[in-house]
């Protein structure tokens, strides 16, 4: 009796969440087909907590001079595990206490 009641409840959590992922999902297209003002999502008029959306960029890409920067941010190139192991170890012999490894 009990394994029928686990069965039921599971399958009604089971239709609940598709019926929730469906509903999100129509949801997302209909926002994704609407067009905001130019002010964005915020249109309202005297609405006190509608606040224009300036496009600030963040202050990770912006340089000292406070522009823009429009080159790569991440640059990876593939190393051996020999040059990285030499990398780590050179840091870690770099580090406060690295060389005075006493063993008891």
């Amino acid at each position: 009796m009990l394994h029928l009641i686990y069965i039921l409840v599971f399958t009604i959590l089971a239709f609940l969440a598709v019926g929730n992922l469906i509903r999100n999902l129509m949801t997302l297209g209909i926002e994704s087909q609407r067009s905001y003002g130019p002010q964005g999502r915020f249109t309202g008029g005297n609405n006190p907590y509608s606040r224009s959306r300036v496009a600030v960029p963040h202050p990770e890409l912006l340089d000292d001079a406070g522009n823009v920067v429009d080159e790569p941010f991440l640059v990876m190139r593939s190393i051996t595990v020999e040059d990285a192991r030499e990398q780590l170890d050179a840091i870690y012999k770099a580090s406060p206490g690295g060389e005075t490894h006493d063993e008891v």
